[in-house]
């Protein structure tokens, strides 16, 4: 009698029914891939092989396979929600067992880890001076402040008026004037003097730089016109005695406004070494490249004007790049790389064991885990921002479960023509 084929048919299609419903309670769920189920045909076979009348003993359930297909991506509000556009996992810690996963939704914890809703934590390559390193760690994004930088380099564009009147001995010397005293009445260390005379230069530009400390100090440049296309230049920082560049004072222009000195190499850069900034604080040395100044005839202006120094700053956000790169913005408006994600990618992810929490762990059939960063090799690019959406397409599921249903009916009634045939034969006089 047919009571255990059709049994083994009901057993398969509850298996089938099961598999539909996880990927039905599923549809919503951040990075989960929907599985299928597969069967396979049971036949008696001997060590002299099969029968060719004998009749298949019904159905078993061969594998549950997951479908490893791209979700859709959609954006959300979150700069820490990170989507996989392409092949790969985030390689995440739980609790000392490393294990993978597709969905994206981290955060911060109290200690600076990034972790997800079960907290576990995300690891990557970490960064150390704001390059990233070959180590593989878990992610922590440091509340320290970004230490300042001393101002080395600074580029000045501007244009010096041609139609201005050069000076002359009968104008007052650009020179400081005489010492000044703190409120206290002492003198100030390093020594400070009273601006020049505003007779005694064309143009003045001021700007801010940083010492090592990130302490800021006003400098100011003084321009003297000395003679057809030829300028005396003169810098003061915190209104200290003149710092003469290495190279001298003077630039030059030629008949098209254009600067032929100081010639360099490079053109029309002045160096100015070993300024006192009385903070406790290093000498400062740094250049002044007025290459892209020129002299023609229309106002003074300043058109650009970019240094390199920053003072200390705090962190005030963290940035993800398609790379993969955590980027940290600082209120002194430094960016520096706290680290970056790392993906897995396997010879044969079908090989995976899926557990809990939406994570798979590594198997004998997967093979070992191939570590990168996003977009290298067969690696897909992470996007910030955005949450890769469950797999599951919930028309097909609805529609494999209805076939599913008939299965198990058509089955439960091959036990009631079972059973009727067996009462018609117990029912034999």
């Amino acid at each position: 009698m047919p009571f255990r084929t059709a049994v083994s048919g009901l057993n398969a299609a509850q298996s089938d029914l099961k598999v539909i419903s996880n990927n039905v309670a599923n549809s919503n769920t951040t990075g989960f891939k929907a599985s299928r189920a597969e069967f396979a045909d049971v036949f008696p076979a001997s060590q002299f092989g099969g029968n060719s009348l004998a009749i298949g003993g019904g159905v078993r359930l061969s594998n549950v396979r997951q479908q490893y297909t791209q979700g859709t991506v959609s954006f959300t509000n979150n700069n820490m929600d990170l989507a996989i556009n392409g092949n790969g996992f985030f390689r995440v810690n739980n609790g000392g067992e490393i294990v993978y996963s597709r969905a994206g939704a981290f955060g911060v914890d109290d200690q600076g880890y990034i972790v997800n809703a079960t907290g576990m934590r995300l690891t990557g390559f970490g960064a150390n001076g704001g390059e990233v390193s070959g180590v593989v760690e878990d992610l922590q994004i440091s509340a320290a402040d970004n230490p300042p930088q001393a101002t080395s380099d600074i580029d000045f564009l501007s244009n010096l008026d041609a139609g201005e009147l050069a000076k002359t001995p009968a104008n007052p010397p650009l020179v400081l004037g005489p010492a000044m005293l703190d409120q206290n009445g002492n003198p100030f260390v390093p020594a400070r003097f009273e601006p020049p005379d505003p007779d005694s230069y064309n143009h003045t530009a001021s700007f801010q730089v940083f010492d090592s400390l990130g302490v800021a100090h006003s400098t100011t440049m003084y321009f003297r016109k000395v003679a057809e296309n030829d300028w005396e230049v003169q810098m003061s920082l915190d209104n200290q005695a003149f710092s003469v560049p290495a190279e001298g004072t003077n630039i030059q222009f030629d008949n098209n406004g254009n600067i032929i000195a100081p010639a360099g190499p490079p053109l029309g850069v002045l160096t100015h070494a070993g300024i006192p900034v009385g903070t406790g604080a290093a000498d400062m040395d740094f250049t002044i490249d007025l290459a892209q100044t020129t002299q023609f005839g229309s106002p003074f202006g300043v058109n650009a004007l970019t240094q390199d120094g920053f003072t200390t700053g705090r962190l005030s956000g963290v940035e993800v790049d398609d790379e993969g790169k955590l980027i940290g913005r600082y209120t002194n408006g430094a960016l520096q790389v706290l680290g970056q994600v790392a993906l897995a990618n396997f010879s044969n992810q079908e090989g995976l064991r899926p557990i809990s929490d939406t994570v798979w762990a590594e198997s004998p059939d997967s093979g070992p885990a191939l570590l990168g960063a996003p977009g290298t090799a067969s690696l897909g690019v992470i996007q910030s921002g955005a949450l890769e959406d469950s797999n599951v397409e919930l028309t097909a599921e609805l529609v494999k479960l209805i076939v599913a249903q008939r299965n198990f009916q058509a089955n439960a009634q091959v036990i009631r023509t079972a059973d009727d045939v067996t009462q018609t034969i117990v029912n034999l006089r």
